[in-house]
């Protein structure tokens, strides 16, 4: 009997001595793939994200771009990655629109959420002689559909949903104002200035100069609440009583299925990420929204972005 205890310890001891310790993750370095061109501004926070990272981790993150089709090209490969932890990636608004569009089946169900870092709400602009409010707004244009005509982007971008969800959260029909289509917010704010349009759509950062220079007056944010950076600006409820809001919006997502442990290991230094100081200055320097959600908070916003941008698509007719 002690002979069989002896050797039975002895096997427990050999097998404890030769089995290696679990592994801790991460043990090797992370690849971060981003949708989008160098240079850009997703491009821009990923690598910030990616170096702050690095630092929680303790190992390489390293940023590939991944573009084309819109971004579908990256976010595919993000949907696609092994769910062990070791890719990972940036992604974007676009994911809120592709399948309702019909330009690819992906939504925000193929990814597991792990830290929303930016959003960036859109707005309303008009000249400084336009309406004093966007109630005014809203009833001139329903009193003479088609008199005031708007532009920010091309049809189906942000600026342009936007603008028709607020119409149909405002029970009008979408082309109670006309969208002008262009190639981004300059084009737009020269319409606007030359008087060939009287609406602008688009977040308060890429207008806050002309904003300070008194050529454009911001009449509205689409958030649910004031934005901390722009005190002044009122949310679309509190000035016309429309419960609409929507903005633009960056994350950090694995694939789907990552082991619950490694979301976390990756949540919680994301908690961490946003805090840091090196992170505050770039955000703010560049303009960019800071807002954080944990992963479970960020589920939970893609699934509401996903059902807004869906609603302002239908009511756009762009729905495929």
């Amino acid at each position: 009997m002690k002979l069989t205890r002896r050797l039975v310890l002895a096997a427990a001891v050999a097998f404890t001595i030769s089995t290696p310790a679990l592994a801790q993750y991460p043990e090797r370095p992370i690849t971060l793939i981003v949708p989008w061109a160098a240079g850009g501004g997703t491009d821009a926070t990923a690598r910030t994200v990616a170096s702050l990272l690095e630092q929680e981790l303790g190992k390489p993150v390293n940023v590939v771009n991944r573009t084309g089709g819109g971004g579908i090209v990256g976010h595919t490969e993000i949907a696609n990655a092994k769910p062990d932890g070791y890719t990972l990636g940036v992604i974007t608004t676009e994911l809120s629109l592709y399948h309702w569009l019909g330009t690819s089946p992906l939504d925000y169900k193929n990814y597991t959420p792990i830290a929303l870092y930016n959003t960036d709400a859109q707005s309303i602009n008009v000249r400084p002689d336009g309406p004093k409010d966007l109630k005014e707004l809203l009833a001139k244009a329903k009193e003479k559909p088609g008199s005031l005509k708007a532009s920010g982007a091309n049809r189906g971008g942000a600026p342009h949903l936007a603008m028709a969800g607020l119409l149909n959260a405002s029970q009008m029909p979408v082309d109670t104002v006309p969208w002008i289509p262009t190639d981004g917010i300059t084009p737009a704010l020269q319409l606007l200035t030359s008087n060939a349009i009287a609406v602008v759509g688009t977040t308060i950062p890429e207008v806050q100069s002309m904003v300070d220079a008194g050529e454009v007056k911001t009449l509205a944010i689409m958030r649910a609440e004031r934005d901390p950076s722009f005190p002044n600006v009122p949310t679309v409820k509190e000035v016309a009583g429309v419960d609409w809001y929507l903005s633009s919006w960056r994350g950090v997502a694995g694939p789907k299925d990552l082991p619950a442990d490694v979301a976390k290991r990756l949540s919680d230094a994301m908690a961490k990420v946003v805090q840091k100081p090196e992170f505050k200055s770039f955000m703010s320097a560049r303009k960019f929204g800071m807002d954080y959600a944990d992963a479970q908070s960020f589920g939970k916003f893609l699934s509401d972005a996903d059902e807004r941008f869906g609603t302002a698509i239908k009511a756009a007719g762009l729905a495929k």
